[in-house]
């Protein structure tokens, strides 16, 4: 058989996740497709408050028939989101007044950066 004990992980390896094999090594997970109802409750959450921590999290996560995980990646990808749309904000206040932006606030690069989000279990 195929020797996979060199791989970070393999379908053998705990509980079944959210993974699919493209051949040995090739193990990525898959991107998870959360309803509307659940990003809306998601949102609604968020507007709350930006961190979910504890049991907060855990019965947010049940509710929505979530993961704690998924829960969580939700959230730092949506303050990841928030953290660029308020520097856009800003931006977009300080062009009004004539203020010269930074190279690296050019809209090219922010429309490259545009998909940049963090889907990491851990």
């Amino acid at each position: 058989g195929l020797d996979l004990s060199h791989c970070v992980r393999t379908n053998s390896l705990g509980p079944a996740g959210p993974w699919r094999s493209g051949g040995p090594c090739k193990m990525k997970r898959v991107r998870t497709v959360f309803k509307p109802e659940q990003l809306e409750r998601l949102e609604q959450e968020f507007l709350k408050q930006q961190y979910m921590v504890g049991t907060e999290r855990v019965d947010l996560a049940a509710t929505l028939h979530l993961t704690e995980t998924q829960v969580k990646v939700w959230f730092q990808n949506r303050r990841i989101k928030w953290r660029k749309q308020s520097m856009e904000q800003k931006a977009a206040k300080l062009s009004q007044f004539g203020v010269i932006q930074p190279a690296s606030a050019d809209s090219t690069d922010s429309k490259d950066r545009e998909e940049d989000t963090v889907d990491v279990e851990l």
